[in-house]
Parts: C-alpha cells; structure tokens; sequence
C-alpha cells in the first residue's frame, strides 16, 4: 500500500514541496489546483494536499502516513510525532514583538496582565509561563501585526522572517520564542518497510538539497595550466581530466563547484585560457 503523504496545500510551503520531491525523482502528477490528491508514478506514495496546520494532527492520528509542514505547527499542536528530515527550506522564528514607542525592551520588561495576540497559544502561554509571567491570551487568524494598534492586544507572537512586516507596522522583536523551517514529519506508527521507505525519501531530498548549492563546471583548458587550475578547483575529488581528441594541447574538465564560487572560478579559468566554459545545474548529488 502506498504511503500516504501529506503536502501544504497552498502557498510557499506547498511550491516547494512539490519542486523538492519532483527534483528528488519522483514524477508527481498534480493536476488542478483543487485537486485533493497527487498521484506518483514511479513511487509508491500518494499525496494529498491539506492545510498545513492540520497536517501535524493527521500524522499524529494516522490518517497520513507522513506529510511536510512547519516546525511551529508540530511544536504548536503536539510534537507526538517522529521528526524524519529537516527540509532547509522555509525558515522562520516565532518571536515577541511590542510596539516600537512602548518602552518595553525585554520579556522582563512586560507587565503582568498585559494582552498578547497570537495564533500560537500554546506556545505562547508555555513560553510566557516559564519567563514568570501572567499574560492574558487573545488567539487570533490572520494579521496580528495590526493588533497593537487596534487596541485588541499590548503586543503580539508571530512568525517572523525578514522583520519588514514588523517595521512598517512600528513593531520590534524583543525575545525569540521558537526557530522553525519546513520539516518531514512521520506518524510512529509506521511499520518497518514504510519507515525504511520514507527514510529514502528523506535521503533522495537531502541530496537535492546538497545539489541546490553546487554547479556542474565543464571546460576546455590549456595542459600548462592544468596544475594551477587544480589548485583552486579542487570539486569533490579533484576536478576530472580528460583528453580531447587530436589535442595534444588542451584538456577537458568536469567538476563540481560552489555556487557562491561560480564566478571568481570562472574568471580565473578565463586568464589561464580556458575556452568552452560551460556550467549546469544538478538535481540531485548523492553523499
């Protein structure tokens, strides 16, 4: 029986998701927008797509096999499931903010009996609980950034990525509660085929993640150059050599490289002469 996977349904999370799992091989055939289910040809899963915060529950219930959410949401709803893989992508904080102008500097600074709002309660009441203080409560969907400001909260928790939306609405970070990316959770009660099959899924997608941070180099380059360019071109093992046909003078070369090296390598290889300088990307680099 196929494993059942679940996958945000809409959004970042959802893009991504899908573009890690098709990357890492399998064929995810998506259909409409609307659709509930995602068939794989080549693997045995099947899909569905479901709000991310009630992916955590299904897991846990075992309505779902396994799925990918937030790590907020697992900490949030529970965390009675098994943590397969960190997906690196995704990341977040769920952090306290106040209102720039209130004078408030640090989680010591609150007073008891202010109001936070926040679509974290539990996180927030637990966290607040073990800071030793008395916080009143007020759970909201939605924007809580404006919160402060209509006078429904003191201040807020939320999750926070770059800190735009908390400057434009006069609002500062004073304490983090939570780091959180998107994970791969798995119910624990799975049985022993379908954990050692989600475990090669997880592999699959870390090696799509190592990938995302390398290039594929191919180039011509002179034979008297070949030792400087080893030199700064280490790849994995060493960059690979081969000769070029009726060329005595020139070698062809394939390695791995930095994405954040790609261009001083290319220029480098450029002054020695290099020529037919190609770089791709790979989908995937097993370990």
């Amino acid at each position: 029986m196929p494993i059942k996977l679940a996958v945000p349904n809409k959004g970042r999370l959802n893009e991504r998701s899908l573009e890690m799992l098709k990357r890492a091989g399998l064929e995810v055939e998506t259909g409409s927008d609307r659709l509930l289910f995602a068939s794989v040809k080549n693997g045995n899963f099947s899909i569905l797509f479901l709000r991310a915060q009630d992916i955590v529950r299904f897991v846990q219930t075992g309505a779902v096999d396994a799925g990918i959410t937030g790590w907020d949401l697992v900490l949030e709803n529970g965390n009675d499931v098994e943590l397969v893989k960190e997906m690196g992508f995704g990341r977040c904080r769920l952090s306290v903010a106040v209102p720039a102008a209130s004078g408030i500097k640090t989680v010591a600074d609150v007073p008891n009996g202010s109001r936070v709002a926040t679509s974290f309660p539990n996180m927030t009441k637990k966290f607040f609980e073990e800071q030793g203080k008395e916080v009143e409560i007020a759970v909201i969907s939605g924007a809580a950034e404006v919160m402060p400001r209509m006078g429904v909260a003191d201040f807020i928790t939320d999750l926070v990525s770059s800190g735009s939306t908390l400057k434009s609405n006069n609002l500062q970070e004073i304490a983090v509660i939570a780091e959180s990316q998107a994970v791969l959770i798995a119910s624990k009660n799975l049985d022993e085929e379908q954990l050692k099959e989600l475990q090669e899924l997880a592999s699959a997608l870390e090696s799509v993640e190592i990938a995302e941070h390398k290039k594929y180099l191919m180039a011509d380059v002179p034979v008297d150059s070949l030792a400087e360019v080893r030199s700064f071109l280490p790849g994995i093992d060493g960059p690979t050599v081969m000769n070029i046909a009726g060329r005595d003078d020139v070698v062809a070369i394939h390695v791995v490289v930095d994405k954040s090296q790609i261009y001083s390598t290319v220029n480098k290889l450029k002054k020695l002469g290099a020529s037919g300088i190609l770089i791709v990307p790979i989908d995937r680099m097993v370990p």
